[in-house]
């Protein structure tokens, strides 16, 4: 009976001492609670300004979890956060577009001119 060596696991290279643990951006969960905020508050034209915040502040930790070369991590936090914000502008839009259209339409079929008693001449 002969004993085959059985090949060591593939150790991914040593951490030097000084590197940072990987941990998840701050920023992603931001990004995230501002985009949930977005969303929901989006039907009251009141989820612009967290959704355009949540907008910028994604943009800001993509570049530094860019830049950290792989010790901020949270991009999925991130993703959904800026689709939840997306959402929350969709929603908006879709409010102002509606109450342009309802506001014409009144417009439109209101009555031409001063509108007197039927009895004055």
């Amino acid at each position: 009976m002969q004993v085959t060596p059985v090949p060591q696991a593939a150790h991914p290279t040593p951490r030097h001492p000084a590197d940072p643990d990987p941990v998840r951006s701050t920023k992603a969960g931001a990004v995230f609670a501002l985009g949930l905020v977005a969303a929901i508050t989006g039907l009251l034209v009141g989820g612009v300004v967290p959704a355009v915040v949540a907008l910028l502040l994604a943009n800001q930790a993509r570049r530094e979890a860019y830049s950290s070369r792989g010790y901020l991590t949270g991009a999925g936090w991130l993703r959904r956060g800026e689709r939840l914000a997306g959402t929350g502008l969709l929603l908006a839009a879709v409010t102002l577009t509606l109450a342009l259209v309802f506001g014409i339409f009144d417009w439109a079929t209101g009555p031409v001119g001063q509108d007197f008693d039927p009895g004055i001449d």
